[in-house]
């Protein structure tokens, strides 16, 4: 089963199963703990800017582009927090393997519940400061660059590895 959910089991580390999965869970977190931040600045900005007086004069176009942007925020948040509710609740229940599982497919998920938030964020702005054509234009590099960072090149960087080329071991 770990395997089959993509992490390497390494027996050249020494490890027993459960000190690898209890380095893998605390690997996530660690990972969890970097994208959190950046979603919380995000959510605080969003949940602040209906309190501000220009927004009033936002179009029908930005204000739902800002209530989308809110939610994938939220998804975002939910995501990322969401592994360590799952720690919490089946702690000491020998559930390990199904956690790292669980935590890494929800870590994936709200990574790209902020990509999306993020690229919500970037058009709602650009919107609002250039409009049309420009706020289009931002917004698609905007995905593109994130799409590539955080998706195209890890996985071309893992097929190329999955092809026999020389690495260096991971767990």
């Amino acid at each position: 089963m770990f395997e089959r959910e993509g992490w390497a089991l390494d027996s050249d580390r020494g490890e027993t199963e459960v000190a690898r999965l209890n380095r893998h869970f605390n690997e996530i977190l660690q990972e969890i703990r970097v994208a959190q931040t950046g979603v919380q600045i995000l959510f605080a900005f969003l949940l602040t800017l209906p309190f501000s007086v220009r927004f009033v004069e936002t179009t029908s176009f930005q204000q739902w582009v800002y209530l989308t942007t809110l939610m994938t925020t939220l998804a975002a948040t939910g995501l990322l927090v969401g592994p360590v509710a799952y720690h919490r609740l089946t702690s000491g229940r020998q559930m390990r393997v199904q956690l790292v599982a669980t935590a890494n497919r929800l870590a994936l998920g709200g990574i790209g519940a902020l990509l999306l938030a993020l690229v919500g964020s970037i058009l709602l702005v650009t919107d609002v400061v250039l409009g049309g054509v420009w706020a289009a234009a931002f917004t698609v590099v905007s995905l593109l660059w994130l799409t590539v960072l955080w998706y195209l090149l890890p996985l071309a960087r893992r097929r190329r590895l999955g092809n026999g080329e020389s690495r260096l071991r991971e767990g």
